[in-house]
């Protein structure tokens, strides 16, 4: 794993330093700067608005009950791509274009839950229920015998109440 991000953190700016120095020699320094700027502008307005709708759609899906596992997948490939978007760099750009705009998105949030799916079942993610979401779930969770309901020890069941400044 380690040198899977050594390779990222050289390699990718290498490639984009050599595109950059390319694209330069084609339309001029001061455009390719523009664009960078112009483009990562452009992202971060785009990324913050689909991050308020994606911050929407989990607080309506956990006010019906339901777990929002596809709403927290986007809001994880709309965080990396803000991030990316803010990186100089054309290669960047695309893909932090391919992780915020919500065609693109969910086909790549599709791949990282099968993914997923495919580590929680190999036992290489530990999962932990907090709660009920819905009545699948409980009638998982009543079936559960009591060796394995140790999970519950490690949660905190926590009231709260709104209180108004007078």
């Amino acid at each position: 794993m380690f040198y899977k991000f050594l390779l990222i953190f050289i390699v990718v700016p290498l490639i984009e330093l050599y595109f950059l120095l390319e694209i330069s020699q084609f339309i001029g320094v001061f455009t390719t700067v523009m664009v960078i700027v112009f483009t990562g502008a452009a992202g971060v307005s785009i990324a913050k608005r689909q991050g308020y709708q994606v911050v929407n759609n989990i607080r309506s899906t956990l006010n019906s009950g339901k777990m929002p596992t596809d709403d927290l997948i986007s809001a994880l490939l709309i965080l990396i791509g803000g991030v990316t978007l803010l990186t100089p760099g054309f290669l960047t750009d695309i893909t932090g274009f391919l992780l915020i705009l919500p065609g693109s998105r969910d086909l790549i949030g599709a791949v990282v839950k099968k993914y997923f799916l495919k580590y929680v079942k190999e036992n290489k993610v530990e999962v932990h229920y907090g709660g009920q979401f819905n009545q699948n779930q409980q009638q998982t969770n009543n079936q559960r015998t009591n060796d394995d309901q140790s999970y519950k020890e490690d949660f905190i069941d926590v009231e709260a109440e709104k209180v108004e400044d007078d």
